[in-house]
């Protein structure tokens, strides 16, 4: 399947056979896509909790609106992002580069994010975001169907998966084999509604 199919074909779909298995070596693929997702400075802020065990996706699925899909899609992926990141040895991010080119991005990553809360929470949000379009053509390519939610408590979800304190949930991206298929699209704005040359 190309990209361009994978895009037209994606859906979220709700109903999943909570029989079928993803097997690890899938899994294993998945994860190493996800993790080829673009982030600012390369900081790698993402973080994938892949939650594999039957009574905690029961316990999620509680504060999730009692959403089915979370426990009954073959995967739950829970994506957080670590909003310190940014301070965490950050010359790893650039040590396959040529010194000179590190000597000038790794301390510009302390400069931009530094002090700045909002700025590491909208990055949060930017690279989780691209993460879970990575996740979600990767698994359609593998013949699979996917779901993004951000249909839950966050907080509950949080002290669930034992966050750390610099760690925030962003989204959830269900994985698995449909029951049916998706309904129809609901409709798409024209073009030039949303595409905008230059300026409003």
């Amino acid at each position: 399947m190309n990209v361009n199919q994978a895009i037209v074909e994606r859906r979220s779909v709700k109903a999943y056979d909570p029989h079928h298995k993803m097997t690890e070596q899938e899994i294993s693929q998945l994860m190493s896509l996800a993790m080829l997702s673009p982030t600012a400075f390369n900081i790698q802020n993402w973080r994938f909790v892949v939650v594999t065990e039957p009574v905690l996706r029961q316990q999620i699925r509680a504060v999730s609106w009692n959403q089915a899909q979370v426990e009954e899609a073959s995967l739950l992926i829970v994506l957080t992002a670590d909003l310190n990141a940014w301070a965490k040895e950050p010359e790893r991010y650039w040590q396959n580069a040529p010194k000179a080119a590190s000597d000038i991005l790794v301390p510009m990553i302390g400069h931009y994010y530094e002090n700045n809360l909002q700025v590491q929470r909208d990055e949060a949000m930017r690279s989780c975001g691209m993460a879970a379009m990575t996740i979600m053509l990767a698994a359609k390519e593998m013949g699979y169907e996917t779901c993004p939610m951000d249909g839950f408590d966050f907080d509950a979800v949080g002290k669930l998966l034992n966050l750390p304190a610099d760690h925030i949930p962003t989204m959830f991206v269900v994985v698995g084999k449909p029951l049916k298929e998706a309904s129809p699209r609901g409709g798409q704005l024209a073009m030039d509604e949303v595409v905008i040359y230059n300026q409003f």
